[in-house]
Protein backbone atom coordinates (compact mmCIF):
# COMPACT_ATOMS: atom_id res chain seq x y z
CA UNK A 1 0.00 0.00 0.00
CA UNK A 2 1.75 3.17 -0.88
CA UNK A 3 2.10 6.10 1.36
CA UNK A 4 -0.54 8.21 -0.60
CA UNK A 5 -2.82 5.59 -0.16
CA UNK A 6 -2.42 5.41 3.37
CA UNK A 7 -3.49 9.00 4.10
CA UNK A 8 -6.64 9.11 1.42
CA UNK A 9 -7.50 5.75 3.46
CA UNK A 10 -7.23 7.58 6.66
CA UNK A 11 -9.00 10.41 5.79
CA UNK A 12 -11.75 8.39 4.45
CA UNK A 13 -11.81 6.84 7.62
CA UNK A 14 -11.88 9.30 9.44
CA UNK A 15 -14.83 11.06 7.20
CA UNK A 16 -16.88 7.81 7.92
CA UNK A 17 -16.20 8.08 11.39
CA UNK A 18 -17.71 11.16 11.55
CA UNK A 19 -20.98 10.35 9.71
CA UNK A 20 -21.11 7.60 11.83
CA UNK A 21 -21.17 9.19 14.98
CA UNK A 22 -23.28 12.06 14.15
CA UNK A 23 -25.73 10.85 12.11
CA UNK A 24 -25.78 6.76 11.93
CA UNK A 25 -25.81 6.27 15.50
CA UNK A 26 -28.53 8.92 16.13
CA UNK A 27 -30.81 6.50 14.15
CA UNK A 28 -32.86 4.41 16.78
CA UNK A 29 -32.76 1.09 14.46
CA UNK A 30 -35.61 -1.23 15.85
CA UNK A 31 -33.91 -4.55 17.32
CA UNK A 32 -30.79 -2.46 17.90
CA UNK A 33 -27.96 -0.26 16.21
CA UNK A 34 -26.18 -0.58 13.18
CA UNK A 35 -22.55 0.15 12.62
CA UNK A 36 -22.05 1.38 9.45
CA UNK A 37 -18.26 1.99 10.10
CA UNK A 38 -17.39 -1.44 10.45
CA UNK A 39 -19.43 -2.88 7.77
CA UNK A 40 -17.33 -0.57 5.35
CA UNK A 41 -13.95 -1.38 7.14
CA UNK A 42 -14.22 -4.88 6.79
CA UNK A 43 -15.97 -4.83 3.08
CA UNK A 44 -12.51 -2.91 2.52
CA UNK A 45 -10.47 -4.89 4.21
CA UNK A 46 -11.99 -8.34 2.46
CA UNK A 47 -11.47 -5.91 -0.69
CA UNK A 48 -7.52 -5.69 0.01
CA UNK A 49 -4.39 -7.92 -0.72
CA UNK A 50 -2.36 -8.94 1.87
CA UNK A 51 -0.53 -6.23 3.18
CA UNK A 52 -3.38 -4.13 2.35
CA UNK A 53 -5.92 -6.25 4.45
CA UNK A 54 -3.61 -5.35 7.17
CA UNK A 55 -2.89 -2.01 6.99
CA UNK A 56 -6.64 -1.22 6.49
CA UNK A 57 -7.38 -2.88 9.47
CA UNK A 58 -5.08 -1.30 11.51
CA UNK A 59 -6.13 2.41 10.39
CA UNK A 60 -10.15 1.57 10.61
CA UNK A 61 -9.24 0.45 14.17
CA UNK A 62 -7.13 3.59 15.19
CA UNK A 63 -9.56 5.57 14.10
CA UNK A 64 -11.92 3.68 15.83
CA UNK A 65 -10.68 3.91 19.16
CA UNK A 66 -10.68 7.90 19.08
CA UNK A 67 -14.44 7.70 19.42
CA UNK A 68 -15.14 9.39 22.48
CA UNK A 69 -17.94 7.20 23.05
CA UNK A 70 -16.04 4.14 23.94
CA UNK A 71 -15.63 3.21 27.27
CA UNK A 72 -12.28 0.68 26.24
CA UNK A 73 -8.69 0.90 26.34
CA UNK A 74 -7.01 3.02 23.28
CA UNK A 75 -5.75 0.18 21.02
CA UNK A 76 -8.13 -2.46 21.17
CA UNK A 77 -10.40 -1.92 18.04
CA UNK A 78 -6.85 -1.24 16.29
CA UNK A 79 -6.23 -4.63 17.78
CA UNK A 80 -9.03 -6.31 16.55
CA UNK A 81 -9.64 -5.10 13.17
CA UNK A 82 -5.59 -5.83 12.54
CA UNK A 83 -6.22 -9.35 13.57
CA UNK A 84 -9.12 -9.58 11.53
CA UNK A 85 -7.32 -8.22 8.13
CA UNK A 86 -4.40 -10.81 8.75
CA UNK A 87 -6.89 -13.67 9.03
CA UNK A 88 -8.43 -12.26 5.62
CA UNK A 89 -4.78 -11.69 4.21
CA UNK A 90 -3.84 -15.25 5.95
CA UNK A 91 -7.06 -17.02 4.05
CA UNK A 92 -7.05 -14.61 0.64
CA UNK A 93 -7.90 -17.37 -1.55
CA UNK A 94 -11.01 -18.92 -0.03
CA UNK A 95 -12.24 -15.27 0.76
CA UNK A 96 -11.81 -14.31 -3.43
CA UNK A 97 -13.87 -17.13 -3.39
CA UNK A 98 -16.23 -16.04 -1.44
CA UNK A 99 -16.13 -12.61 -2.44
CA UNK A 100 -16.97 -13.69 -6.11
CA UNK A 101 -20.85 -13.62 -5.51
CA UNK A 102 -22.68 -10.81 -4.09
CA UNK A 103 -24.88 -12.24 -1.40
CA UNK A 104 -22.11 -14.54 -0.29
CA UNK A 105 -19.55 -11.19 0.21
CA UNK A 106 -22.79 -9.73 2.04
CA UNK A 107 -23.32 -12.56 4.53
CA UNK A 108 -19.58 -12.86 4.80
CA UNK A 109 -19.12 -9.05 5.99
CA UNK A 110 -22.43 -9.54 8.07
CA UNK A 111 -20.14 -12.30 9.98
CA UNK A 112 -16.83 -10.69 9.91
CA UNK A 113 -19.05 -7.22 11.49
CA UNK A 114 -19.91 -10.13 13.86
CA UNK A 115 -17.19 -11.38 14.56
CA UNK A 116 -15.33 -7.91 15.31
CA UNK A 117 -17.99 -7.28 17.78
CA UNK A 118 -17.84 -10.71 19.68
CA UNK A 119 -13.49 -9.83 19.62
CA UNK A 120 -14.42 -6.72 21.68
CA UNK A 121 -16.73 -7.98 23.84
CA UNK A 122 -14.26 -11.12 24.67
CA UNK A 123 -11.02 -8.08 24.82
CA UNK A 124 -13.09 -6.10 26.84
CA UNK A 125 -14.09 -8.52 29.20
CA UNK A 126 -10.33 -9.73 29.53
CA UNK A 127 -8.93 -5.84 30.36
CA UNK A 128 -11.70 -5.66 33.26
CA UNK A 129 -14.42 -3.99 31.08
CA UNK A 130 -18.14 -4.41 31.82
CA UNK A 131 -19.82 -5.22 28.71
CA UNK A 132 -23.33 -5.66 29.91
CA UNK A 133 -25.92 -8.27 30.14
CA UNK A 134 -25.13 -11.49 28.17
CA UNK A 135 -29.18 -11.23 26.61
CA UNK A 136 -28.32 -7.45 25.94
CA UNK A 137 -24.58 -8.17 24.10
CA UNK A 138 -27.13 -11.09 22.02
CA UNK A 139 -29.73 -8.53 20.65
CA UNK A 140 -26.84 -6.02 19.85
CA UNK A 141 -24.85 -8.86 17.86
CA UNK A 142 -28.24 -10.18 16.28
CA UNK A 143 -29.72 -6.66 15.21
CA UNK A 144 -26.38 -5.40 14.02
CA UNK A 145 -25.74 -8.77 12.01
CA UNK A 146 -29.47 -8.14 10.66
CA UNK A 147 -29.12 -4.83 10.01
CA UNK A 148 -25.70 -5.33 8.56
CA UNK A 149 -27.17 -8.05 5.80
CA UNK A 150 -29.45 -5.41 5.17
CA UNK A 151 -27.76 -2.23 4.65
CA UNK A 152 -24.53 -3.76 3.18
CA UNK A 153 -25.98 -4.29 -0.45
CA UNK A 154 -26.48 -0.81 -0.66
CA UNK A 155 -23.26 0.73 -0.40
CA UNK A 156 -21.11 -2.19 -1.73
CA UNK A 157 -21.06 -1.89 -5.57
CA UNK A 158 -20.04 2.17 -5.01
CA UNK A 159 -17.44 1.06 -2.46
CA UNK A 160 -15.78 -1.27 -4.84
CA UNK A 161 -15.88 1.65 -7.58
CA UNK A 162 -14.10 3.94 -5.02
CA UNK A 163 -11.55 1.19 -4.13
CA UNK A 164 -10.66 0.84 -7.31
CA UNK A 165 -10.39 4.45 -8.10
CA UNK A 166 -8.21 4.84 -5.64
CA UNK A 167 -5.46 2.44 -6.93
CA UNK A 168 -2.40 3.41 -8.25
CA UNK A 169 -1.13 1.76 -11.62
CA UNK A 170 1.16 -0.52 -9.81
CA UNK A 171 -1.50 -1.13 -7.52
CA UNK A 172 -3.94 -2.72 -10.04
Amino acid sequence: MSPIRIVSTLGFFFVLFVVQESAVSLIHFPISGFSLYLAIAISLIAFEDHNGAIVTGFLAGLVLDLSPTSNAPFGQWALILTSIGFLFAVNRDSISDLASSPITFVIFVAVGVSLSLIAYLVFGALLGEENGSLRHDATVLLGNLLWTVIFTPMFLPALGRVREYSLTARER
